[in-house]
Protein backbone atom coordinates (compact mmCIF):
# COMPACT_ATOMS: atom_id res chain seq x y z
CA UNK A 1 0.00 0.00 0.00
CA UNK A 2 1.42 3.55 -0.72
CA UNK A 3 2.21 6.32 1.52
CA UNK A 4 -0.52 8.48 0.15
CA UNK A 5 -3.44 5.94 0.27
CA UNK A 6 -2.08 5.78 4.07
CA UNK A 7 -2.32 9.94 4.13
CA UNK A 8 -5.74 9.86 2.46
CA UNK A 9 -6.78 7.27 4.95
CA UNK A 10 -6.09 9.57 8.25
CA UNK A 11 -7.60 12.63 6.41
CA UNK A 12 -10.59 10.60 7.57
CA UNK A 13 -9.58 10.35 11.04
CA UNK A 14 -11.08 12.95 13.71
CA UNK A 15 -8.18 14.81 16.62
CA UNK A 16 -9.44 12.99 19.68
CA UNK A 17 -9.02 16.74 21.51
CA UNK A 18 -10.85 18.62 19.19
CA UNK A 19 -13.06 16.31 16.58
CA UNK A 20 -11.65 18.25 13.24
CA UNK A 21 -10.47 15.51 10.30
CA UNK A 22 -6.63 16.21 10.31
CA UNK A 23 -4.91 17.13 6.56
CA UNK A 24 -2.64 14.82 4.51
CA UNK A 25 -0.05 17.33 4.60
CA UNK A 26 -0.02 16.58 8.75
CA UNK A 27 0.27 13.20 8.07
CA UNK A 28 3.74 12.04 8.41
CA UNK A 29 4.83 8.24 7.69
CA UNK A 30 7.09 7.33 9.99
CA UNK A 31 7.96 3.66 8.98
CA UNK A 32 6.39 0.65 8.58
CA UNK A 33 6.76 -3.05 9.42
CA UNK A 34 4.60 -5.52 7.21
CA UNK A 35 1.20 -4.38 8.09
CA UNK A 36 2.08 -2.36 11.30
CA UNK A 37 2.11 1.81 9.64
CA UNK A 38 4.06 4.11 12.00
CA UNK A 39 2.50 7.75 11.33
CA UNK A 40 2.94 11.18 13.39
CA UNK A 41 -0.14 13.03 12.50
CA UNK A 42 -0.43 16.87 13.49
CA UNK A 43 -3.98 18.64 14.30
CA UNK A 44 -3.65 22.09 12.33
CA UNK A 45 -6.74 23.24 14.55
CA UNK A 46 -5.67 22.46 18.17
CA UNK A 47 -1.64 22.13 17.28
CA UNK A 48 -2.00 18.39 19.07
CA UNK A 49 0.25 16.27 17.57
CA UNK A 50 -0.24 12.27 18.00
CA UNK A 51 2.19 9.08 16.96
CA UNK A 52 -0.27 6.65 15.35
CA UNK A 53 0.24 2.83 15.09
CA UNK A 54 -1.80 1.21 12.66
CA UNK A 55 -2.52 -2.05 11.44
CA UNK A 56 -3.55 -2.09 7.73
CA UNK A 57 -4.47 -4.66 5.96
CA UNK A 58 -4.53 -5.32 1.82
CA UNK A 59 -6.66 -7.69 -0.21
CA UNK A 60 -10.01 -7.94 0.17
CA UNK A 61 -13.17 -6.11 1.21
CA UNK A 62 -14.45 -7.60 4.60
CA UNK A 63 -18.00 -9.53 4.42
CA UNK A 64 -20.92 -7.75 4.93
CA UNK A 65 -23.11 -9.55 7.68
CA UNK A 66 -26.76 -8.64 7.49
CA UNK A 67 -29.93 -9.64 7.95
CA UNK A 68 -31.47 -8.60 4.66
CA UNK A 69 -32.14 -10.95 2.28
CA UNK A 70 -30.16 -10.84 -1.71
CA UNK A 71 -33.29 -9.17 -3.15
CA UNK A 72 -33.80 -6.13 -0.51
CA UNK A 73 -29.62 -5.40 -0.93
CA UNK A 74 -30.47 -4.95 -4.32
CA UNK A 75 -33.13 -3.50 -3.76
CA UNK A 76 -31.27 -0.96 -1.33
CA UNK A 77 -28.30 -0.81 -3.57
CA UNK A 78 -30.05 0.10 -6.18
CA UNK A 79 -32.48 2.58 -4.75
CA UNK A 80 -31.95 6.27 -5.25
CA UNK A 81 -30.78 8.93 -2.51
CA UNK A 82 -33.39 10.32 -0.30
CA UNK A 83 -35.00 13.74 -1.33
CA UNK A 84 -35.16 16.38 1.19
CA UNK A 85 -38.71 16.12 1.13
CA UNK A 86 -38.48 12.55 2.00
CA UNK A 87 -36.41 13.71 4.98
CA UNK A 88 -39.17 16.28 5.69
CA UNK A 89 -41.74 14.01 5.81
CA UNK A 90 -40.43 11.55 8.05
CA UNK A 91 -39.44 13.96 10.45
CA UNK A 92 -42.90 15.96 10.69
CA UNK A 93 -44.53 11.84 10.64
CA UNK A 94 -42.32 11.41 13.92
CA UNK A 95 -43.16 14.83 15.58
CA UNK A 96 -46.23 13.00 15.87
CA UNK A 97 -45.57 9.04 16.08
CA UNK A 98 -46.34 7.98 19.80
CA UNK A 99 -44.46 4.97 19.02
CA UNK A 100 -47.50 2.11 19.22
CA UNK A 101 -45.90 0.22 15.79
CA UNK A 102 -48.98 -2.13 16.34
CA UNK A 103 -51.56 0.65 16.17
CA UNK A 104 -50.07 1.78 13.35
CA UNK A 105 -49.29 -1.64 10.77
CA UNK A 106 -53.14 -2.77 12.10
CA UNK A 107 -54.51 0.50 10.11
CA UNK A 108 -56.17 -0.71 6.62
Amino acid sequence: MKENVIKRVMTLMKCGVCGQCYESANVSVLGRQEDLWFLKVFCSTCHTQYLVAAVIKEGRAPEVITDLTGAEVNKFKNAGRLTADEVLDMHNFLETFDGDFSRFFSRK
